[in-house]
């Protein structure tokens, strides 16, 4: 049965052809084989019957206009006199196929003429031998197939809109679905770009220093040297734990060896950091004010690489001889942070730039990791000299 109909949707115009023929031919048969004496000129029935074939055949391609014809041909039936014939089924396939595929206004039209045609053909030959109320009874009976008909053509079209809507629909939303993972993937690349910036900035920036300092004293004094040297393949294997941990999240179908990737840096590590740049000459005064204790995830490791972030600038731009403070403030509601320097300072063009690495993407990378904690950055060369970097990380993000 499915095949059966499937092909019958395959081929409608074929199909409807088919029907088209048969129902002419039985119609003209019956014509000429009724009586000699009949009251109509049975000359009429064939222009008649040919344009309600016409009419069936093409309902599907040109609905309205196939309606308009079936009413033409029904008026000049009432006209002429030719009484109802077999013919005239085809004004009930037209009137299902308006109200499928047809305008509005033609569907309007179709159920006119389903509610008018039974009245109109009761009217021209009613029934002598009924009454009033048995013709009444006859007109309706002839009327409910061509509504019902109607109705059954309103319903698919219905349906068929109904179900064009949710495929609309369901394309509309694997589309969104699309959109958002690119979203996400660029965001995601985004996140791993400001990391993998700041673990390079920094620590590089140190394996530089003790490098430049190892070169220099490399003669005079050996020891120092030795632990420069030392200190360079301490960061060094730092920087390389922290970019595993970060390019891991770009793999597919892989799960991390135990102990392959290191926790995300968090405020307890920042002091640990400030020795690390106290060790690469840098000299840097560090507080923590308020009373320490756990903060969500997020606003630590923003904490962690704000701090980071700013020492390399000190150490990148504040020139030779240069200091820096750090203060962490604990209030009840977040964590500030305040991190200056005594140096000259980055250029103003760099400043202007949003960013103080050289390529524009420090402070920028610090206001969108603020931004995505809800919290607030200021920063900015100082009156006197130097650079302060103030930001507010709160608790929980503004709603």
């Amino acid at each position: 049965m499915q095949r059966l109909y499937a092909f019958f949707r395959s081929h409608q115009p074929w199909v409807d052809g088919f029907w088209a023929v048969l129902l002419v031919l039985v119609s003209l048969t019956m014509a000429a084989a009724g009586p000699a004496g009949a009251p109509w000129d049975r000359s009429a029935t064939v222009p008649l019957t040919l344009a309600m074939g016409v009419a069936m055949a093409l309902r599907r391609r040109m609905p309205e206009r196939m309606l308009m014809l079936a009413t033409a041909a029904g008026v000049v039936q009432l006209l002429v006199g030719v009484p109802v014939f077999p013919a005239d089924f085809a004004l009930l396939l037209v009137i299902y196929s308006v109200a499928v595929s047809g305008t509005v206004r033609a569907s309007r039209a179709a159920l006119a003429v389903a509610l008018l045609a039974a009245p109109m053909v009761q009217l021209r030959w009613p029934e002598e031998r009924s009454t009033l109320l048995g013709n009444l009874v006859i007109m309706v009976f002839q009327t409910v197939p061509l509504a019902f008909a109607w109705l059954l053509g309103d319903a698919r079209r219905t349906r068929s809109a109904y179900f064009a809507q949710l495929e609309e629909r369901a394309a509309r939303l694997e589309r969104e679905r699309e959109s958002q993972a690119k979203i996400a993937v660029a965001a995601e690349r985004a996140r791993i770009a400001r990391e993998l910036h700041d673990v390079v900035a920094h620590n590089v920036s140190v394996m530089v220093v003790q490098a430049d300092g190892a070169a220099y004293v490399m003669d005079t004094a050996p020891d120092q040297a030795r632990k420069a040297l030392e200190t360079i393949s301490v960061t060094g294997r730092q920087a390389l734990a922290e970019m595993r941990r970060l390019l891991g999240v770009l793999r597919t179908g892989e799960q991390p060896e135990s102990g392959e990737y290191v926790p995300q840096p968090d405020v307890a590590q920042i002091e640990e950091l400030v020795e690390q740049c106290r060790g690469a000459g840098l000299t840097v005064d560090f507080k923590v004010e308020g009373s320490p204790r756990p903060l969500p995830s997020g606003v630590e490791l923003t904490a962690y690489r704000i701090v980071q972030e700013a020492l390399t600038n000190v150490r990148k731009h504040a020139g030779p001889d240069a200091g820096a403070g750090v203060r962490l403030v604990y209030f009840d509601d977040g964590l500030g942070l305040l991190v200056e320097d005594d140096g000259r300072g980055a250029p103003p063009e760099l400043c202007a730039a949003g960013g103080a690495d050289g390529h524009g993407q420090g402070l920028i990378g610090m206001r969108e990791r603020v931004g995505m904690v809800g919290g607030t950055l200021d920063a900015g060369p100082l009156p006197g000299g130097g650079f302060r970097i103030s930001a507010l990380l709160p608790l929980r993000p503004a709603l």
